[in-house]
């Protein structure tokens, strides 16, 4: 049964598209009198951004505009499911016949011809608002009787199911729980007890960045797509197999009657590829990982809580690995519990050792092919273990709060080197460096005190400096991270959005901040190929950017053939391997020294 949300009292939300900004400002203060929140698109690109951002109550639609005219943009809302339903008047000082019957069969439901009269478009706007609620409060109404109609008829003969399934199963996605999980597990444990042939298997899975979803969005849209995630896992269980929500992020899933070893790590993959699509929430598109722990059951289990226990342990491994990947048990990653605790004390040592060091990785402008700046990245050379990967000691430190600290290290590090390569005439002045600031750093509440000293210090220009933060950072505290960016903004200090695209904020925020550069997470670039048409969100991403006077850098180049897509689609900046590795300072001197150029 389908479930429809009427809100009687709210405001209508009108998108006027038309490529003249008279028109434009004309229709949106007249409207906007009338009580209706109105927003503007200058094109159909941004239309169509708009749109799918969040969907209007209504949308007047110019016909004549330049690269998409109105046609084109209505055939795109009608093809989507997310703006189908949105209704759309045409308005055009074309008034032949012709034009109007093109108009109602590319899905228009109305059509005024210019110069129109304000009095004719408003009747016509409250007639096609007032038919849209008539519609969807039918619906409501329908939707309501069938439910009332289903429930009192099969009341009694349900009640009992309902309470079993209660006790059993998860209300939120319906799977079954930890109750009835632990009870499937206990009778593998016995089978495999009695029949030495019986193989079966435990994986539990965590979703990666579940809680930046529930903290930006909110624990609706949070639930939402736990649902989505239930039904996407669902897809590879067979009947004789158990799917269960453990509670949270968290899900279990019991393989019996496993054919062979390779058979579970064949289904892992799957499920880790099954994420790499988004999840097409109602009014957001999420991205999403998942870490997965494996455990291979057998004979000398006795209780169903160390199978899940061994699991879990593989699934912090598999977290601390990097995310998004598996990890199998073996009784060796108790030690490992133990080793990740004494990293946690080099790590806080190494800190005080000056054990950290700083790595830079140019930032090449694609129009050119020359190097524009750098990104600054933090390393540990440990003394013992040599140079560690930040996927180690980066969780750690989040999850310690050490990124602190070190984050503000960096920061210093980073614009004291690139001033003393100013002075040594060693680089082009008008290069810039980029550093990332933490979630944790972010809020500290003397983050503005602590960069302003940073550039007294380091007399480095502000210009020169850009801060990364990523959309978490942004959606934790609005009202807070505001009035920080208007500083910075004051400051002439740039601002880019890390990791851009992966869907874990409302675009919202991007008119309300000041920001520079949009950097297009690696993912989205990653599966650029020659064989493949499908960019994605890239060229969404870049016209957006355009719009809005943004820069965009896409990260994560490995391969020419992305270099020559990310081109022709005019993306501004790009860095990755395929340019360059992060390098020490001294390297990145001598590899400066060769001009690089691309």
């Amino acid at each position: 049964m389908n479930h429809y949300n009427l809100d009687l009292t709210k405001t209508d939300d009108i998108l006027i598209v038309d490529d003249t900004p008279d028109n434009l400002h004309l229709l949106s203060r007249m409207l906007t009198r009338q009580g209706y929140n109105v927003r503007k698109a200058l094109n159909g690109p941004m239309a169509l951004t708009a749109a799918q951002t969040v969907a209007p109550d209504l949308i007047l639609l110019d016909i004549m505009m330049p690269e998409m005219d109105g046609y084109q943009v209505c055939q795109h809302l009608k093809i989507n499911p997310k703006t189908a339903e949105i209704p759309i008047i045409f308005l055009s000082a074309l008034d032949d016949v012709l034009d109007k019957v093109k108009g109602f069969q590319v899905g228009g439901v109305d059509y005024i011809t210019k110069p129109f009269q304000f009095e004719e478009v408003l009747a016509r706007v409250q007639n096609q608002l007032a038919l849209r609620a008539a519609e969807l409060e039918v619906r409501v109404l329908n939707a309501e009787l069938e439910a009332r109609v289903k429930e009192r008829t099969q009341q009694l003969e349900e009640a009992n199911a309902k309470l079993l399934k209660m006790a059993l199963h998860d209300a939120l996605t319906g799977l079954p729980n930890r109750a009835l999980l632990m009870t499937d597990l206990q009778q593998s444990i016995q089978r495999a007890k009695a029949d030495q042939n019986y193989q079966f298997a435990v994986l539990f899975l965590d979703c990666d960045r579940f809680k930046v979803v529930n903290d930006s969005l909110g624990h609706l849209v949070g639930d939402e797509l736990l649902i989505l995630i239930a039904r996407r896992l669902n897809l590879y269980i067979k009947p004789h197999n158990t799917l269960a929500r453990l509670g949270g992020d968290e899900f279990a899933i019991l393989l019996t009657e496993i054919p062979d070893f390779p058979h579970v790590i064949a289904l892992a993959d799957q499920v880790l590829a099954s994420f790499s699509e988004p999840f097409h929430l109602e009014r957001h598109e999420v991205f999403i990982n998942a870490s997965i722990g494996i455990v291979i059951g057998h004979n000398q289990y006795n209780e169903p809580e160390h199978l899940l226990r061994d699991a879990d342990t593989a699934m912090y491994r598999a977290k601390a690995l990097g995310k998004g990947q598996y990890h199998i048990f073996d009784p060796v990653m108790h030690a490992a519990a133990l080793e990740r605790l004494q990293l946690e004390t080099d790590l806080r040592r190494g800190l005080e050792q000056q054990e950290l060091v700083v790595h830079y990785q140019p930032i090449v402008a694609l129009n050119t092919g020359k190097i524009a700046g750098f990104e600054a990245l933090v390393r540990w050379r440990h003394p013992q273990r040599g140079l560690i990967p930040p996927g180690l000691f980066i969780p750690i430190a989040e999850e310690t709060g050490l990124i602190t600290p070190i984050g503000y290290w960096v920061l210093l590090e980073a614009c004291n080197q690139l001033r003393t390569w100013q002075k040594q005439g060693l680089i082009d002045p008008s290069l810039f460096i980029s550093v990332n600031l933490s979630v944790r750093q972010f809020a500290q509440p003397n983050l503005l005190e602590q960069i302003d000293y940073v550039l007294a210090q380091s007399q480095l220009h502000p210009d020169c400096l850009k801060l990364e933060i990523t959309e978490s950072a942004i959606m934790d505290n609005e009202k807070d991270v505001a009035v920080i960016l208007k500083e910075l903004r004051k400051r002439h200090i740039l601002i880019s959005i890390d990791d851009f695209g992966t869907g874990y904020s409302s675009l919202s925020y991007l008119h309300s901040f000041p920001v520079d550069t949009l950097k297009v997470d690696k993912s989205f670039v990653q599966r650029l190929n020659l064989e493949s048409e499908n960019v994605g969100l890239i060229p969404v991403i870049i016209s957006l950017a355009k719009t809005m006077n943004m820069s965009v850098v896409a990260e994560g180049i490995e391969l020419p053939e992305q270099l020559g897509i990310l081109r022709e689609l005019n993306c501004g900046f790009g860095q990755g391997y395929f340019f360059a590795k992060p390098l020490p300072g001294e390297e990145l001197i001598k590899f400066l020294s060769l001009t690089p150029q691309w």
